[in-house]
């Protein structure tokens, strides 16, 4: 009985140990399902979720890629617009250059027809001609071999007669037009060349921003203008008149560095007596390194190498002067290329006179620090630096003040008297040559059929281009005489003036 009831009693321990085991554990196998179940179901979720985050990016890329696609469909419906368009353009040339092709096909078939209308034309004057030369030989009696030696007989005799004539004729030309020829070698010299000038005065003006300017300028008590004057030796004027400053004085180089040094102090604003003596420094050597640039640039064109670097300053400040209003360094150029096409024409040496052309004004850069006229410190400055003899005599003589030694010394003169006298280059007959040569144009407009009308070489040449529809040569060659006539009795000019009626007819062909 203890047995059993020991028995029974670990039966009942063990099913009490199991009921409290499943009791205890009950919980957590319930947690566990729950857990998988949540997980499955938040796995759903994300799955879903990411299927539409993966739609939605479809769909974006297609509205994107529908987008790109009807952008690229416009674009390719404006070029076929343009294609179009295009194309229609060429056919329209394409119907164009066929008509323009059958027309020409017309015109050779009738001129064909014509040139074998005038072909059939020569041969009957041929023999037409033939009859006649026949009928001539039968009534005069005489072969053609002999009519030919009688009539080249003739002809001989007369030739002989006319040309004796023309001899002395021409003979009698030559002695009376001497004087002419040598007109015309310095007519052709000027007209061969024609340069500008530029007219200077000797004021010049500055712009400045407000007139408040001016109370800086002037300084305290009149310091700044006093040191600026004093620096540059020019006179400033600063009044009443709005928005500028006048700088004046006779030396134009002074001025130039005066004018530049005021635009860089008042660019500047600080405007006091040190910096304007450090501003007119600085100007003044550019001023110098520009004045050497131009005495080289003006002796180069000129065609004068290996000057003195002295001589190629002093011509360089002959830029900033003038001479009745004629820019002195322009005119010894101009006057280097008269003296050396003339001298060329008499078969002198060309570069040896430009040299003599060239230099012959240098005095007048150094007349306001030497004395004497300008032919003389010339000379003694050329014969300084080391020029020869005929350069030397050309500056000291181009004003007939001596008797020449040099046939150079002639031509420079020549060449000095006709640039400072041609038409243009003076102030005071500018607006007159203008005038004539608007007068010259104005009057051979006034004929029918004129197209243009050019006047060239200084007013002695009138270029007249008529239409060839409405002028034939007959007529253009009257037209010539009758603008001449018409010049002659309405002007009042120097020499003579040529004018040329030209008249040309133009075809044009195009390759494709």
């Amino acid at each position: 009985m203890v047995w059993i009831a020991a028995a029974v009693g670990l039966v009942v321990g063990a099913v009490g140990g199991l009921l409290f085991d499943r009791m205890r554990l009950g919980p957590a196998y319930r947690t566990k399902d729950q857990v998988l179940q949540d997980a499955k179901s938040e796995a759903e979720t994300v799955r879903k979720r990411s299927e539409l985050d993966a739609k939605e990016e479809l769909l974006r890329r297609k509205d994107e890629i529908d987008k790109e696609l009807k952008k690229v469909r416009e674009e390719l419906r404006d070029e076929e617009r343009k294609l179009d368009k295009r194309e229609s353009g060429l056919n329209e040339l394409d119907g164009q250059i066929k008509q323009k092709e059958r027309m020409l096909q017309t015109q050779q078939n009738r001129l064909t027809e014509k040139l074998k209308s005038v072909e059939s034309q020569e041969r009957e004057l041929d023999k037409a001609f033939r009859r006649e030369q026949d009928e001539l030989f039968k009534i005069s009696g005489l072969s053609k071999e002999q009519a030919s030696e009688k009539l080249m007989t003739r002809l001989g005799s007369e030739l002989q007669a006319e040309a004796g004539s023309l001899i002395l004729k021409h003979e009698r030309e030559v002695k009376e037009n001497s004087e002419r020829m040598a007109r015309e070698i310095i007519g052709m010299a000027i007209q061969r060349y024609a340069s500008t000038h530029t007219s200077e005065t000797t004021v010049s003006t500055i712009d400045i921003p407000s007139d408040e300017v001016k109370g800086r300028i002037i300084g305290r008590e009149g310091r700044n203008i006093r040191a600026f004057e004093q620096a540059t030796g020019v006179d400033v004027i600063v009044d009443d008149t709005p928005g500028v400053v006048v700088v004046t004085a006779f030396d134009a180089v002074r001025r130039e560095v005066a004018r530049q040094s005021l635009i860089k102090l008042i660019q500047d604003g600080r405007i006091h007596p040190q910096k304007i003596e450090d501003t007119v420094r600085e100007t003044q050597r550019e001023i110098d390194q520009t004045i050497m640039k131009l005495g080289r640039a003006g002796a180069e064109e000129a065609g004068c190498p290996n000057l003195h670097e002295k001589l190629i300053q002093l011509m360089g400040r002959l830029s900033f002067r003038v001479s009745y209003s004629q820019n002195v360094l322009r005119h010894s150029i101009e006057v280097a290329y008269l003296t050396g096409m003339m001298a060329e024409q008499l078969g002198l040496d060309g570069t040896l006179a430009r040299r003599c052309g060239f230099l012959h004004d240098i005095g007048k850069a150094a007349d306001h620090e030497m004395e004497g006229g300008h032919p003389a410190i010339g000379a003694d400055l050329l014969k300084r630096y080391g020029e020869g003899p005929e350069v030397v005599h050309a500056a000291l003589g181009h004003h007939d003040d001596i008797r020449p030694d040099y046939i150079y010394t002639v031509l420079t003169a020549a060449a000095d008297a006709c640039s400072a006298a041609r038409p243009g280059a003076r102030r005071e007959t500018l607006e007159k040559y203008i005038r004539r040569l608007e007068d010259l144009e104005s009057i051979a407009y006034g004929f029918p059929g004129v197209d243009q009308v050019y006047a060239v070489q200084a007013g002695r040449e009138v270029r007249v281009i008529v239409d060839p529809k409405a002028i034939n040569d007959r007529e253009a060659a009257k037209m010539a005489r009758d603008i001449a006539q018409s010049i002659e009795d309405q002007m009042t000019y120097p020499g003579e003036v040529k004018v040329v009626v030209m008249r040309e007819t133009r075809a044009l062909g195009v390759a494709k």
